[in-house]
């Protein structure tokens, strides 16, 4: 059995961790945090044991960064001396890999762009792993984060562009649901009912769009009738750039987490 050291035990460390627990992936859990009550969830999300230290959480073949990127210098002050051949794999935002071997005093990286929903399971995670990373180690880190959903290998190069997409992605769908359940209410829907059929169709939509092997658009057109209800509706987004303003947010995301990598 592989053990597991996250540094930092907020929100999404835990989820990872309990979604390793929940598949029996055949990983012990421990963390390291100082605050109290990132570690008492992170014990009731997944039963690993949190220390208050960083040298007694340390016993571990991986360790995953899980800190705010403010906090990462301070966090991993201490590993350079202690972090002999461990693989280190870090969802900081925006820290490179360049960084974080300058930081823990390893090139065995992978820096991985993990988004919100997998908190529920249903996670994307794109991993871009150090030059000459093994594949052992590369296939170590997607069964990590395959205990929280899908995953993908790319190259760092395009992690920005990660972002914008899959990373910032839940908020965009989460403002599209708030916008579609808001037309229910107008159109005369009790407001529960309208966010449930509103979330419930962009669920649904999405695990068609997954498990059907047929084009995006077919799946659209199956649903537009000639001078029906959604082709009326469809004029209508055309008609307010939907499509461009989508992907203009997409890109903007992109751009800023560029920006951001320079600091």
């Amino acid at each position: 059995m592989q053990s597991i050291c996250f540094i930092g035990a907020g929100k999404m460390a835990a989820a990872i961790a309990a979604g390793l627990v929940r598949q029996n992936a055949g990983f012990e859990i421990k963390a390291y945090d100082p605050s109290a009550a990132a570690a008492v969830h992170f014990q009731k999300c997944c039963g690993g044991k949190v220390y208050g230290e960083l040298k007694e959480a340390l016993d571990a073949e991986i360790v995953l960064l899980a800190v705010k990127p403010q906090h990462l210098a301070e966090a991993v002050q201490e590993l350079p001396p202690l972090i002999g051949d461990k693989l280190v794999l870090s969802i900081v935002a925006g820290v490179t890999i360049e960084k974080l071997s300058e930081l823990t005093g390893t090139k065995r990286i992978v820096r991985i762009m993990p988004n919100t929903p997998a908190l529920v399971g249903e996670g994307m995670s794109c991993l871009a792993p150090a030059a000459g990373l093994s594949e052992k180690d590369i296939e170590t880190a997607r069964q990590i984060f395959q205990s929280v959903g899908k995953v993908q290998v790319l190259t760092e190069s395009l992690l920005d562009a990660v972002t914008g997409l899959s990373g910032s992605g839940p908020a965009f769908v989460l403002e599209f649901i708030m916008a579609l359940a808001d037309g229910g209410v107008y159109a005369g829907l009790p407001r529960a009912a309208a966010v449930e059929l509103a979330a419930q169709t962009v669920y649904g939509a999405a695990k068609l769009a997954m498990e059907s092997e047929r084009p995006l658009g077919a799946l659209r057109d199956d649903v537009i009738s000639p001078g029906g209800t959604t082709s009326r509706g469809c004029m209508a987004l055309a008609e307010n750039g939907f499509s461009a303003c989508v992907a203009k947010a997409v890109i903007k995301a992109a751009e800023r987490s560029k920006e951001l990598g320079k600091h």
